[in-house]
């Protein structure tokens, strides 16, 4: 690459970018031009490899400001640079470093998107799933069993997921010669890499059928509707998730992904949780407030009575032992009245010589 190709539009960034940008920058287009990737340019990937390699450095940075060109390595970067044994320009720690310290992951992930989860002792694992499961208020506080109807990728019943119809003989892989495992070589900018990866025709036990499923057609899943039956915990709250392990995607000669529930709570306008506990509001009468009473009140174990005390204050609680939320162990929280006092809006005549009687008295 030459010298004189500005670093900053070849990263598509700005002479103001902070290191931060760069990084998110380069990672962003490595990803994309690999040469391994099917968008992969070699040339692009190089420059733009050059291009971090400069601009990441602090030192080289501000040469490359100043001057246009790197003095730092006793001469500026020629067209390849950070590519071969040597190669001036290009510092293999900094491309890792912008990797795995920029953005919070594991170098090996750059193998696993480049090259494929196909390593030696890794398993095929089957791609998990999400969905959404709306509750009402008391579902969420009691638990409930709901069932849904997913369409997805499932192990056949037919063979159990051999591929095999039932009593076949199995015969020797020819892919991989019955050894399960296929030897592979691919070049890419770190040098030859030689790659031992599990045969997916036999998906590595080194046999296949002699006659396939008639279900599945030999793959050993297909995809169906099943019915997933999901148990909600009592007490759980809107934005919680609930993971069930193997109810995901099905994958040949792998396990099976993971379904993940995120749950939202349809609000109650009559009940609010707090903690183990629920709050409702009850407007009562001035005079039930000053006399006492008893009120009709909902609740999620249906109505209940509540005796409002003499001179009940506005905003008291009053608690019911036990309506509340289960816990884990089954015992339950209360359930807490938040007492409203209505004052009347208008006065009658004898309504308001009463109360002038009341505070002539100090009340």
């Amino acid at each position: 690459m030459s010298n004189k190709k500005d670093y900053y539009e070849v990263l598509g960034i700005t002479k103001s970018a902070s290191k931060e940008e760069i990084k998110k920058a380069f990672h962003k287009l490595a990803h994309k031009l690999h040469p391994d990737k099917a968008t992969g340019d070699v040339e692009k990937f190089k420059e733009v490899s050059e291009a971090y390699s400069i601009l990441s450095d602090d030192k080289k940075r501000a040469e490359y400001d100043s001057y246009g060109r790197v003095f730092s390595d006793g001469a500026g970067p020629g067209p390849g640079a950070g590519f071969g044994g040597g190669a001036a320009g290009f510092d293999f720690s900094q491309f890792q470093d912008a990797f795995q310290n920029g953005f919070g992951f594991d170098f090996g992930d750059v193998f696993t998107d480049f090259f494929g989860n196909q390593g030696p002792g890794r398993s095929r694992r089957g791609r998990d799933i999400s969905i959404d499961l709306e509750l009402t208020f008391a579902e969420s506080v009691f638990g409930v069993r709901r069932k849904v109807l997913l369409a997805k990728s499932a192990v056949c019943e037919t063979c159990k997921g051999s591929g095999a119809e039932p009593k076949t003989e199995l015969i020797t892989c020819t892919h991989c010669n019955g050894t399960g495992k296929l030897h592979e070589t691919t070049n890419s900018f770190f040098g030859t890499i030689s790659m031992e990866s599990p045969c997916r025709t036999c998906h590595a036990t080194g046999k296949i059928p002699k006659e396939k499923c008639h279900t599945c057609r030999g793959e050993g899943v297909y995809r169906k509707q099943e019915e997933i039956e999901i148990a909600v915990p009592s007490g759980i709250d809107g934005g919680e998730m609930i993971r069930l392990t193997g109810a995901g995607e099905a994958v040949a000669g792998g396990t099976s992904g993971d379904l993940y529930v995120k749950i939202h709570v349809r609000p109650d306008p009559r009940f609010k949780k707090d903690g183990t506990n629920i709050v409702t509001e009850l407007n009562i009468k001035l005079t039930d407030a000053l006399l006492g009473a008893q009120y009709t009140i909902p609740t999620l174990d249906g109505d209940d009575t509540v005796t409002i005390p003499q001179g009940v204050t506005h905003g008291e609680l009053l608690k019911i032992v036990g309506k509340g939320i289960p816990n884990p162990r089954g015992k339950r929280g209360d359930f807490y009245v938040r007492i409203k006092i209505t004052l009347p809006h208008k006065l009658s005549r004898t309504a308001k010589g009463l109360v002038e009687k009341l505070k002539e008295e100090g009340i």
